[in-house]
């Protein structure tokens, strides 16, 4: 009988290394109580993410993997899937003026992200299609080529609170800085009327002065002269000619900026030392308000002319 014994024993250790623990562990051998030490106990109850780890992970060496339940790995893949969608922190896309050398907005990937101001733009070459739009405004014998301006798009604030997509061709050489100043106008609030090409108008400076449209370049004469302007080096703009007129004498320019000599204080008005005012100063532009005349309340510049 022993001799038996031991032969049933040894078959039980056999099926037992072949992973039947059950009937390992009924010899009550020392080896069987070892190997069933080394396996891992399956819990009874499984949440879903042990459950996917345990689906996901390799057991350990001679261990034997604890099946995982259809339900657990459903609850696991919801669980996964609800998680997806919680918010992520993402760092702030560059500003799009970058590139051409102005400051890059920068944060880091862990911090939360600021609060955008709304404000964007672009500085472009002048393509085809922009030079064939800027037939009343550019021509050949114009003090600068059509390689040495720049078409720029920003975002500034209206009189109606809303913010718009403006448009000017200016100076390559000063563009990063005058997109620097657009944006401080559209921080502080300032509004503009209208700021589209002159050519909109058909390249009529008092066309666009009329319609209280802001501008800047344009291959014209200087007003009263017959020299070139500072427009047509692309190195002037006129903001909201209306609230901020011309001023040689009884001529006011345009007619509907009359009511406005008064220089009182009010929405799109240009006052000395203001923001607008300091805002072109930054980038060593002068205000044609501050001249002794003819006085351009409306005009800043490169040159001070």
């Amino acid at each position: 009988m022993r001799d038996g014994w031991r032969a049933c024993s040894g078959r039980l250790l056999l099926i037992c290394a072949g992973a039947t623990l059950t009937a390992c562990s009924a010899t009550g051998s020392d080896g069987a109580r070892s190997l069933s030490a080394d396996a891992p106990t399956p819990s009874p109850t499984v949440s879903s993410s042990s459950a996917a780890t345990t689906a996901l992970s390799p057991g350990a060496a001679g261990s034997i993997s604890t099946p995982v339940p259809d339900s657990a790995t459903t609850s696991a893949t919801i669980t996964a899937a609800t998680r997806s969608t919680q918010p992520t922190t993402v760092a702030a896309p560059p500003s799009e003026s970058s590139a051409e050398g102005l400051p890059q907005d920068t944060a880091g990937a862990a911090s939360s992200p600021e609060v955008a101001s709304g404000f964007s733009s672009s500085i472009n070459e002048i393509d085809d299609a922009l030079a064939g739009r800027m037939g009343s405004s550019w021509r050949p014998g114009c003090p600068v080529p059509l390689s040495d301006l720049r078409y720029l798009t920003v975002t500034y604030r209206g009189f109606d609170g809303a913010d718009h997509s403006g448009e000017l061709v200016i100076a390559a050489s000063v563009a990063p800085g005058v997109v620097g100043v657009f944006r401080q106008l559209y921080d502080d609030g300032f509004p503009i009327a209208s700021l589209r090409l002159v050519d909109d108008f058909g390249g009529s400076d008092d066309q666009s002065m009329a319609a209280d449209n802001s501008s800047a370049f344009n291959c014209r004469a200087v007003t009263g002269g017959t020299g070139f302007s500072e427009h047509s080096y692309g190195t002037a703009i006129d903001l909201n000619p209306v609230q901020n007129p011309y001023l040689s004498g009884d001529t006011v320019l345009p007619e509907q900026g009359r009511p406005f000599l008064d220089r009182a204080p009010g929405p799109g008005v240009i006052t000395a030392g203001d923001p607008v005012v300091r805002a072109f100063a930054s980038i060593g532009w002068t205000w044609g308000g501050s001249w002794s005349g003819p006085i351009d309340y409306q005009h800043f510049s490169a040159s001070g002319r």
